[in-house]
């Protein structure tokens, strides 16, 4: 009997407390919220994933420095504060880059992606 109780009260709860529909946040947001810059780090040739490598969004107005690092993928994810942005990366003994993301401005919301970076050794 304790157990088809139970199993009713968790039907109930779980019909009643599920979400009827996507929940969209319309509200204001707080100022200097901002987006999120991403992309790859890769040698050159044959697109070889860069792993463990610091990359580094440069506030062009006030100099502040956010960092994180490439995946195994060499993947990087960075969420910044609404600005315009130059993007650097950790390069080793011998390496110079090949290509590099122009700066980038980043509003409320935005995504910026494909901001990659490639690498060669001398």
């Amino acid at each position: 009997m304790l157990i088809k109780t139970l199993s009713a009260l968790l039907v109930v709860c779980l019909t009643a407390c599920a979400p009827r529909g996507p929940i969209i946040d319309t509200g204001s947001k707080p100022a200097g919220v901002g987006g999120t810059i991403s992309g790859r780090a890769t040698f050159a040739p044959g697109g070889t994933p860069l792993s463990g490598r610091k990359v580094t969004a440069v506030n062009l107005a006030d100099g502040q420095r956010l960092d994180t690092t490439t995946a195994t993928n060499g993947g990087y994810t960075i969420k910044v504060p609404i600005g315009r942005y130059r993007l650097e990366l950790e390069l080793r003994a011998r390496e110079t880059l090949v290509e590099q993301p122009s700066e980038t401005e980043i509003r409320t919301s935005d995504l910026d992606a494909s901001r990659n970076f490639v690498v060669s050794v001398k």
